[in-house]
């Protein structure tokens, strides 16, 4: 499968996505848990009936966090996991949030293209507590990282 050429195949989530971005992220090992509950804030990249990936944020006042970065595995490295993120860090911005966190245990190579830094895991905001990923969904071993926005 090729992904398009342009970022117009890159669209909010609806909850009819819910059921193809679970399986997604379990195939790519990557908790579900919160998940369903945001995904009004995730992005999607689809060509045809396909999934070719997904993305969430998560608001917490004037913090986000990143979340549930994911490609399908046949268009993994071209490109479609960078729209995604270009995405949510432009509706971050639209949100007016000061700073997205996010937590990965396989990407923190990918993310300083961003602007992300890692940060130690006790200088996350409390107030991104109450999110899935930080009650346990990610193991203590992922690495934090931050963007000033």
């Amino acid at each position: 499968m090729t992904a398009p050429a342009s970022a117009s195949w890159v669209r909010a989530a609806t909850p009819g996505d819910w059921e193809t971005v679970e399986q997604l992220l379990t195939a790519r090992h990557l908790p579900t848990a919160g998940a369903r509950d945001h995904l009004e804030s995730f992005v999607v990249a689809t060509t045809g009936l396909s999934l070719l990936g997904c993305a969430g944020l998560e608001r917490y006042g004037d913090v986000g966090l990143l979340r549930s970065v994911a490609v399908a595995e046949d268009v993994a490295g071209r490109g479609v996991g960078a729209e995604l993120v270009h995405a949510l860090l432009e509706r971050a911005r639209a949100l007016g949030l000061r700073q997205l966190f996010l937590l990965t245990t396989t990407a923190a190579e990918y993310f300083p293209r961003f602007g992300f830094e890692p940060i130690g895991r006790e200088t996350l905001p409390s107030s991104l507590q109450a999110s899935e990923e930080l009650r346990g969904a990610c193991p203590a071993s992922a690495v934090a990282m931050r963007l000033i926005l």
